[in-house]
């Protein structure tokens, strides 16, 4: 997400470079802190809303397994009283439910890991920003120290090397693209046969799951 971006970019950013490169250091301190601080209430704010939502998706799954165990009792309730076809019809169910069962699983885990990973930026942008504050005077009076000194070293900084390695970079993102479009076509081409055959699996499925249950419930 771009509040993320932001952050890491103010997390990366290395104060005293910021200071070197202003015409107003003093003044370049001050708003980097000011980013920080609006930053960090933002962060505080994301964090809250990922909780409640990982809690709310828990929930969701709570209530869809609650489903599957209902659904089963009904499919047996039909084969013990030789209702074949409500039984097949409560299985569906039952397997409807699993798979959205599996899906609540994975959003309920891609949510826990958003959620570390607002609190992992949360911590480094507070660590960051009690770091900023405490440094603010020493660093301005450091940079009118070292500028002169560091004239010497930017000259040697390796701007080529840097420049063919972030060329070298586009070209790689470049080529991930196009691979990553070529199999989204591919997949596209190949989604109606699947369809197909994943209906065809889940009627079997769904006949094996009855002859088990008549098979358990002595029908």
């Amino acid at each position: 997400m771009a509040l993320l971006e932001r952050v890491s970019t103010l997390v990366r950013a290395n104060l005293n470079d910021l200071i070197d490169k202003a015409e107003e250091p003093e003044k370049m301190i001050k708003q980097v802190i000011l980013d920080m601080n609006n930053q960090l209430l933002q962060v505080k704010t994301q964090v809250a809303i990922a909780i409640a939502d990982q809690h709310l998706l828990d929930k969701k799954k709570q209530e869809n397994d609650d489903k599957i165990q209902e659904w089963m009792r009904k499919a047996e309730l039909a084969v013990d009283k030789k209702q074949d076809d409500l039984a097949r019809a409560a299985l569906l169910r039952v397997e409807s439910y699993r798979d959205l069962s599996a899906n609540f699983a994975q959003q309920l885990e891609d949510q826990k890991a958003q959620v570390e990973n607002l609190k992992s930026a949360l911590r480094n942008l507070d660590q960051k920003l009690a770091e900023a504050n405490a440094k603010a005077d020493l660093l301005i009076a450091q940079h009118r120290r070292a500028r002169a000194a560091s004239r010497a070293t930017d000259a040697q900084s390796g701007m080529d090397a840097n420049s063919k390695s972030a060329t070298f970079d586009r070209m790689k993102k470049k080529v991930a693209r196009e691979e990553a479009i070529g199999g989204a076509k591919a997949q596209l081409l190949a989604d109606d046969v699947e369809n197909r055959l994943a209906a065809l699996e889940k009627e079997d499925r769904i006949e094996q799951l009855l002859t088990e249950l008549k098979t358990k419930r002595g029908a």
